[in-house]
């Protein structure tokens, strides 16, 4: 028997209505196996390990552990929260980076990234979606003043602030998940007057989001953001103006130490271009980008590229709403204006979010590359900060990259235009 059109809507969207892209239940704060102590140890001292350079020395000296004793979710979870801040502090904590990541970083890394679907390095679910934890077990998690961070690179009240903005954008897209469900059932019971009530609705949630992200401001600092946290960010995937012009080997111990080519990975770096839900926004409205990462053009675009680096469930979420996004088709097909108005104020807002976005990269990216590193940690250093910033030659431009290597602020651009023509 065939299910009925709400009853396949409500298993799609069945935990993604509810939670969102967040974790079922907070993420882990310590994985409780002793045998990992020596990851959680390390873990809870990277800020001053990094500042005194001795990050390497540490994790060099850290023996290879199993995945073995990893029985729940959440404990691939904070295990590939930990790994991914490790690979990243090895590869960039020095006075220039490493090429190699030893066995004791990548043999488990891969292990956990495998299982988890995602590439071995810092992702968007590592750093944000699997590294928070609130003030206190009733907090309200769409306001970023009730969230902290469990693990960090800098230490930096920056630093988490960046991280929490994000979770509390998530947090507040919730609602619209669930909107966009309701959206589709609109559709397929021909319910114009529904639809355009949904799609207001939707349009306030979208400010509601551009909002929260505004609030970046008031704990960041551009110049220890752009100094002192992004250089850690960055992959290892068009990264040779960094440092890094082979990717990164990851060392899994092999016995003959042969090398393996395929061990040689390039790989971007966390980006909230990995967010799965500022996606399902696109998909929904179904604004379709082309921009390509400047490497593969005539190929996936990088948005599409990214999804590579989502969790398995929640790309396969993202296809499967791909297929059935109607929303905009309905709409074009439809004889009368309200709903084509309704739909143009959630474009309006969403080019809205994409506007302030670019607003911020500029502050902290663009205008924080001209200014001086304010603290002597990574002066000297070779990064994706100093190599964005060795341009002050006369007649010399400076090309900004992504920490995934996206030519940033052409790429942003295309895309917040991309949003702007979807408009009926």
């Amino acid at each position: 028997m065939l299910q009925s059109t709400d009853a396949v809507l409500n298993d799609l969207f069945e935990c993604y209505a509810e939670q969102g892209f967040l974790p079922d239940g907070l993420p882990l704060a310590r994985i409780s196996n002793p045998y990992y102590e020596i990851w959680e140890d390390i873990a809870s001292q990277l800020p001053n390990l990094i500042q005194t350079n001795q990050i390497r020395q540490k994790i060099d000296n850290m023996p290879v552990c199993t995945t073995e004793n990893l029985q729940t979710e959440p404990e691939w979870r904070r295990a590939c929260v930990i790994m991914g801040y490790f690979a990243h502090a090895y590869i960039w904590g020095g006075e220039t980076p490493k090429d190699r990541l030893p066995p004791s970083i990548s043999k488990p890394f891969l292990e956990i990234s495998a299982h988890l679907e995602l590439p071995a390095c810092a992702t968007y679910a590592g750093l944000t979606l699997w590294n928070f934890i609130p003030s206190h077990p009733e907090a309200d998690i769409t306001d970023p003043d009730n969230l902290h961070v469990q693990t960090s690179f800098t230490g930096t009240k920056d630093e988490e602030w960046f991280m929490v903005i994000s979770v509390a954008v998530e947090a507040k897209g919730i609602k619209l998940i669930s909107l966009m469900r309701d959206a589709f059932k609109a559709v397929a019971a021909d319910d114009v007057d529904l639809l355009t009530a949904l799609l207001y609705r939707f349009a306030d949630g979208l400010c509601d989001l551009t909002l929260t992200l505004k609030r970046m401001y008031e704990h960041n600092n551009p110049a220890v953001f752009f100094h002192q946290l992004r250089p850690f960010l960055a992959g290892s995937k068009n990264m040779g103006h960094a440092g890094l012009p082979r990717g990164v080997y990851y060392d899994v111990g092999d016995s003959d130490r042969v090398e393996r080519p395929e061990n040689w990975l390039r790989l971007n770096g966390g980006s909230n271009a990995q967010s799965s839900l500022i996606q399902a926004l696109d998909i929904f409205l179904g604004i379709k980008h082309s921009a390509t990462d400047g490497e593969q053009t005539g190929g996936p675009s990088f948005i599409q590229q990214m999804r590579d680096y989502m969790p398995g469930p929640h790309r396969r979420f993202l296809d499967e709403l791909s297929a059935r996004a109607n929303v905009r088709p309905f709409i074009l097909e439809s004889p009368v204006q309200q709903p084509k108005d309704a739909y143009n104020a959630a474009v309006n807002e969403l080019k809205a979010f994409r506007d302030t976005h670019i607003q911020m990269v500029t502050r902290y990216i663009v205008m924080a590359s001209r200014q001086p590193n304010p603290t002597e940690q990574g002066k000297g250093r070779m990064n994706l900060a100093t190599a964005s910033s060795q341009t002050k030659e006369a007649g010399t431009k400076t090309k900004l990259a992504g920490t995934g290597g996206t030519d940033l602020i052409p790429f942003l651009k295309k895309t917040r235009d991309t949003v702007q023509d979807a408009k009926c």
